[in-house]
């Protein structure tokens, strides 16, 4: 991948960052986002960046072994990323948010954790699917990323447990629209709770992920 086509990659990581952030989906310096290169590296923030204050040039540049090439040094939460890469090879981008509804969601302790948001509407199934929870580990516990690989070969979304999402796209545009749609469907769940609301059978969602599969 040449020095133009890397360059493009941080500046769309930029837009959509700062997207995230003046709508309220991020705050302070949390969330990171992160971009597989056709060299077998990746571009990722910067730990302890403000999504909606990046600067193109210092988003890390990773090799294929996970060494820094340049930027600044990659999120914390890396091997969030990592785990999910090594069992997704079709994935090209992840994202992961503190995003307040999804966050919301972590913490009910009724959820199904094997599904923790009801398939509610069709875009829903479309860009997420079943959403598995990962239980609570202290950030930046290296025993998260086992607990993320164990799931993320059958699904491209999972909620960790009072932290947030963590969501696979095949581009970044994919990414942030799964993302950014799983938000909204957690708020719908919690304005519905209560409320016996009605979810597409077993049969719609069949038809859904026949018609639109996700990567």
């Amino acid at each position: 991948m040449n020095a133009h086509d890397i360059n493009c990659l941080r500046e769309q990581i930029v837009v959509y960052g700062q997207s995230l952030f003046e709508r309220g989906l991020t705050m302070g310096s949390s969330g990171n986002i992160s971009v597989r290169l056709g060299d077998g590296g990746w571009l990722m923030t910067p730990t302890n960046a403000c999504l909606g204050r990046l600067d193109p040039a210092r988003i890390a540049r990773l090799d294929a072994k996970g060494q820094l090439l340049d930027g600044d040094a990659p999120t914390k939460e890396h091997f969030l990323h990592m785990a999910m890469y090594d069992e997704r090879p079709q994935s090209g981008a992840i994202v992961h948010l503190h995003s307040t509804h999804s966050v919301a969601v972590s913490c009910l302790p009724e959820i199904n954790p094997c599904d923790c948001i009801p398939p509610l509407t069709a875009y829903y199934i479309m860009r997420v699917g079943k959403l598995p929870l990962v239980p609570y580990h202290m950030p930046g516990d290296p025993a998260l990323a086992d607990a993320v690989r164990g799931l993320a070969g059958k699904h491209n979304a999972v909620l960790l447990a009072n932290h947030g999402p963590v969501v696979a796209g095949k581009t970044l545009e994919a990414a942030i629209y799964a993302t950014e749609e799983l938000e909204e469907t957690a708020k719908l769940f919690l304005l519905l709770r209560g409320q016996n609301p009605r979810v597409l059978s077993p049969q719609q969602i069949s038809d859904l992920e026949a018609r639109f599969p996700r990567d």
